[in-house]
């Protein structure tokens, strides 16, 4: 099986916009991790590419012929900046977004980084806010301060998916500060062989 885990930065925040359209904040960079797994779920092999908005070429033929896409509010966030961007419709592919998994379950929505806190004991090493001021400011070192921000969330989105899938729960603290577990399914669906033979 093959999946990819990613993540986007955008140039502007929501306050630099007007109007409901999301795909006016536009991209900055795009970090993904592909990688093969074996079929207890365990990774063989992978590799982290970035990418920035001027050449995102390499994005689109790692996206296509993957088994699952992975991401955290990927479905509302990522997936919508990128598709005018897309030669293709990302809508079509095989998307599963952490964040869904977990709203369905709970009823609310969390961030990753609670749920990173405590179900991985770290969290992300940055804010989106200064992922912006970075891409605005675009030396040499913002840039790099970018990219590896972004790669860092594709890592930590990757460690709760593996967290998740391997255990069937996250963890996260409640308002009152209580560790709380929410129970979650993140295994590939079965494929049904419905048993159908040809006629000749």
């Amino acid at each position: 099986m093959i999946e990819v885990i990613f993540d986007i930065e955008t140039q502007k925040l929501f306050s630099d916009i007007t109007g409901d359209n999301i795909a006016d904040l536009g991209v900055s960079i795009v970090s993904a991790y592909k990688r093969n797994i074996n079929d207890e779920g365990d990774e063989i092999d992978g590799k982290m590419d970035s990418f920035w908005i001027d050449d995102l070429s390499g994005l689109w033929s790692l996206f296509s012929g993957v088994d699952r896409i992975i991401g955290f509010n990927s479905n509302s966030f990522d997936v919508p900046v990128l598709l005018p961007l897309a030669p293709y419709d990302l809508k079509k592919l095989p998307h599963f977004d952490i964040l869904e998994q977990v709203k369905n379950s709970l009823g609310f929505r969390l961030s990753l980084d609670a749920i990173a806190k405590e179900t991985l004991g770290h969290s992300k090493t940055d804010v989106g806010t200064n992922a912006v001021k970075y891409w605005n400011e675009k030396t040499t070192e913002s840039l790099k301060k970018l990219k590896d921000y972004c790669e860092m969330d594709v890592i930590v989105t990757k460690e709760v998916y593996d967290f998740g899938k391997k255990n069937k729960h996250l963890k996260y603290k409640d308002k009152w500060n209580t560790s709380r577990t929410v129970e979650i399914d993140f295994s590939y669906p079965i494929k049904v062989d419905n048993g159908q033979m040809g006629l000749f």
